[in-house]
């Protein structure tokens, strides 16, 4: 594993691990002894990964588990805008190590890589206060040589739909996007082009989504991202949604 060139001019350093429970739980713990990164952690395999609302990350060895440690990323109303500059981040690196896919990338809201129909990859960013400052653990995992079975939404691997680029071709790739991204984000000032990219590149967007939210699930078409990147859902009463958590699936893909 190594970091580009452009990461390594911005600054940002790496740590490699043969295997940890959770890179998200490693950088959140060195963050609490005085790490301010910026940090990638990287490890070859976990035996405690983690995703999105409890669910378990399966981690084998072969695929990419990392997670860049930041600090203060931005000013708090804009800190939920880096799951949109991540996903963006990763969908250039995917892009980059596969010019050509079979199947298109996409993105499903608010921060998975689909290909195809199905998951390649996913987001979880997680933070917490470290002293007077905040620690944000920007979490990916990409399915390279493999992918769980019976999960929630299909899943896929780089290696099954035909592309050949192991899980230190995608980091290094993705280190240098997502320092790009980040310089574009400007900490919340460049939202306006991040949220134009991220439709241009979304799932079923103008089409029928259902959305399962803490309470209910509806079903409305969407209709892009607010200015806060809440999701917007015209309902068939003619009324705008606008979701700010939950699990959201294209109508057309699986449900």
């Amino acid at each position: 594993m190594r970091l580009s060139s452009a990461a390594q001019a911005a600054g940002y350093r790496l740590s490699v691990h043969d295997s940890l429970a959770s890179t998200n739980a490693e950088a959140l713990a060195l963050a609490r002894s005085g790490e301010r990164g910026p940090l990638w952690i990287v490890a070859r395999q976990q035996s405690a990964g983690r995703g999105r609302r409890g669910n378990t990350w399966v981690s084998p060895p072969g695929n990419l588990y990392a997670t860049l440690l930041l600090t203060d990323p931005a000013p708090s109303d804009c800190a939920p805008q880096l799951s949109f500059v991540a996903v963006l981040a990763l969908h250039d690196a995917i892009a980059a190590c596969a010019p050509a896919p079979g199947k298109a990338l996409a993105l499903k809201w608010p921060n998975d890589l689909l290909c195809g129909d199905a998951k390649l990859a996913g987001i979880l960013i997680e933070g917490e206060r470290a002293g007077d400052a905040l620690a944000v653990a920007i979490g990916i995992g990409v399915n390279c040589i493999s992918h769980p079975s019976q999960t929630p939404y299909p899943a896929t691997d780089l290696k099954g739909e035909g592309v050949l680029a192991d899980a230190a071709t995608v980091f290094e790739a993705l280190t240098a996007s997502l320092a790009q991204r980040l310089a574009a984000w400007r900490r919340g000032a460049g939202f306006a082009a991040i949220r134009a990219d991220w439709m241009a590149r979304a799932a079923g967007m103008g089409g029928d989504m259902r959305a399962r939210l803490p309470d209910r699930e509806i079903i409305g078409r969407g209709e892009g991202l607010d200015a806060h990147g809440r999701l917007l859902l015209r309902l068939p009463d003619g009324s705008v949604q606008a979701i700010a958590a939950g699990d959201v699936f294209p109508m057309t893909g699986a449900v």
